[in-house]
């Protein structure tokens, strides 16, 4: 390496790289990583050229290291932020040499951000690229490493601000001993036009996903999208509960929902109204549990002018409001057993008495009842007249807790995401990776509810342009111990950033290892009141251990604090 570049110690960047066999995940901060055999690297390259042949392999494979190094760019200036700009631009070398590209070595570079001018020239040796390449083709003629290529131009160009187009010059893929690159913005290169097709979507791809839209929009028109489709969801445990849904829309049926609180039950029952014949006619939802009791009679049935102090003019119920369409009773195990009794008689007679009323009224409603209480149970315990039970229960639906659904948390997620957004005039780019471990691996004891309340926080904490980060999901989540790589290579528990600072000050103290272990001793024993066994404990040493320690700080001429007895 030249002697006027020189990496940084690269502590930082290998703090980032941790690995989680408990979850099966390595981390590059919070983008989620994978390990991947060379050979098999290399039979999809050999795939990709023999399917859609070298150009659009080419493509493929250097869009593929371009979003690479844009994701490596994030980590640049937020990981040295008061550094120069050289060490922060050489991040993305000593990255890509971390995850196992190649050797990366600085052999010029020269570079201002303000005036866009950018020159380097950089020397890769072991590149997996250019290995993988002769073992599938043997020696070829044109330079072969187009992930890497890929890799350095998106990193660059997005420390730039503009696209700097990266080639070789010589390549390991052509029997050179080492690969060299040169960067420089594309315009600067008297061919750059001709590979800007690169780092463009207009490709292969592109043109199927064309097709496919003419092919969905073909569909769509002899296939109209069909109503109640707000519902989003593909595992199994909602799919089961949506097609009993679906069939139960047809009929006139009377429909039991149970399940957790926040599962989405007046979602699935208004999806329920919109599929049945009654889409055209009212919709209305009534709470039970948040109806004062002696009010709950003229909310549900209505109420006529002077039957009681207030009532100075005649108003429906929630029942006549509905009349041809849907009623959604939430939370009807709440109701109270007078209450009960009336409601039973509306469903058997189809006629509603309002209080103060001499005449009844007919109604054609389509009854949904919705409860997160054990309707079998209330009964038993005396909670809930039976045979309004049997009534409710013609058609249950239990609708199933979003930790039996983990499925569901990703797109439900991404369609709160994009409402939140819009509601909150707020443009975030999505979640981060571990952001969506973390709402993937929890266990939602608020269920969809909960999500909803998290993800309209995230969007909240988010940056403006930004992505959603774990800590604005869960500021209060703790991270266990993290497995990383050390400078000699080897897996190994990292210290943390504190450990790390904990050691420049003991460093900067001017203290030998002796005097700091002495101190530390003493400290612990003093903490301990003079009780060894509690200082060894605090220490995590055995009282003999401790004992000896101390005996050898003495003869060293530390003093130590007297024990008790």
């Amino acid at each position: 390496m030249p002697p006027n570049i020189k990496y940084p110690p690269d502590s930082d960047l290998r703090r980032l790289l941790r690995f989680e066999p408990d979850s099966g995940s390595i981390w590059l901060g919070d983008q989620r990583m994978v390990l991947m055999h060379t050979t098999a690297l290399a039979a999809l390259r050999q795939d990709l050229m023999n399917s859609v042949g070298a150009d659009h392999a080419r493509r493929i494979l250097t869009r593929m290291g371009y979003a690479s190094g844009l994701s490596d760019a994030e980590y640049a200036i937020r990981q040295r932020p008061n550094d120069s700009m050289e060490s922060q631009f050489l991040v993305g070398p000593q990255l890509h040499m971390l995850e196992g590209a190649a050797r990366v070595t600085p052999v010029k570079l020269s570079f201002d951000v303000a005036t866009g001018k950018f020159e380097g020239e950089f020397r890769w040796d072991h590149s997996w690229e250019a290995y993988a390449h002769q073992q599938k083709f043997g020696v070829v003629d044109q330079p072969a490493c187009w992930v890497l290529l890929g890799y350095a131009s998106g990193y660059t160009s997005a420390f730039m601000g503009k696209l700097i187009l990266f080639k070789e010059t010589r390549c390991g893929a052509c029997g050179d001993d080492h690969c060299l690159i040169v960067g420089k913005p594309i315009e600067e290169w008297s061919d750059g036009e001709a590979h800007r097709m690169y780092f463009t979507d207009d490709s292969l791809m592109k043109k199927m996903e064309a097709l496919q839209s003419q092919v969905e929009a073909l569909k769509s028109s002899i296939e109209p999208e069909q109503p109640g489709g707000k519902l989003i969801g593909k595992s199994s445990a909602f799919r089961q509960a949506y097609a009993l849904m679906e069939k139960a829309a047809k009929t006139q049926v009377t429909v039991l929902l149970t399940g957790e609180t926040g599962v989405g039950k007046e979602r699935f029952a208004r999806a329920l109204h919109e599929l049945s014949p009654r889409s055209s006619a009212p919709f209305v939802a009534v709470n039970c549990a948040a109806l004062p009791a002696e009010l709950i009679e003229a909310e549900l049935f209505g109420v006529e002018k002077g039957a009681y102090t207030g009532a100075h003019a005649a108003r429906a119920g929630r029942f006549e409001r509905a009349h041809g369409g849907t009623l959604l009773l939430d939370e009807v195990g709440d109701l109270p057993l007078p209450a009960q009794a009336k409601l039973l008689r509306v469903l058997q007679e189809g006629e509603v008495e309002r209080v103060g009323a001499e005449v009844t009224r007919q109604v054609n409603v389509r009854l949904v009842a919705a409860t997160n209480v054990d309707l079998e149970k209330a009964v038993r315990e005396g909670r809930f007249r039976q045979d309004l039970w049997y009534r409710l229960n013609v058609y249950p639906i239990c609708l199933p807790p979003l930790r039996e659904r983990l499925a569901d948390v990703a797109p439900l997620a991404n369609a709160m995401l994009a409402r939140f957004c819009s509601l909150h005039d707020k443009r975030v780019t999505g979640f981060a990776e571990r952001a969506m471990q973390a709402l993937e691996q929890h266990a939602w004891p608020g269920n969809v509810r909960e999500l909803e309340n998290l993800v309209e926080r995230g969007v909240i904490l988010a940056c403006q342009g930004g992505m959603i980060e774990v800590e604005h999901l869960f500021p209060h989540l703790t991270q266990t111990a993290q497995t990383g790589v050390d400078a000699s290579g080897q897996l190994a528990e990292l210290p943390s950033a504190q450990d790390d600072e904990l050691s420049a000050r003991i460093l900067d103290s001017g203290s030998s290892l002796d005097d700091v272990e002495a101190r530390v001793l003493n400290h612990a024993v003093t903490r301990a009141g003079g009780n060894l066994s509690q200082a060894a404990r605090l220490l995590g040493l055995s009282r003999a251990q401790l004992a000896y320690r101390q005996k050898r700080s003495q003869e060293r001429g530390q003093a130590a604090p007297q024990a008790t007895v």
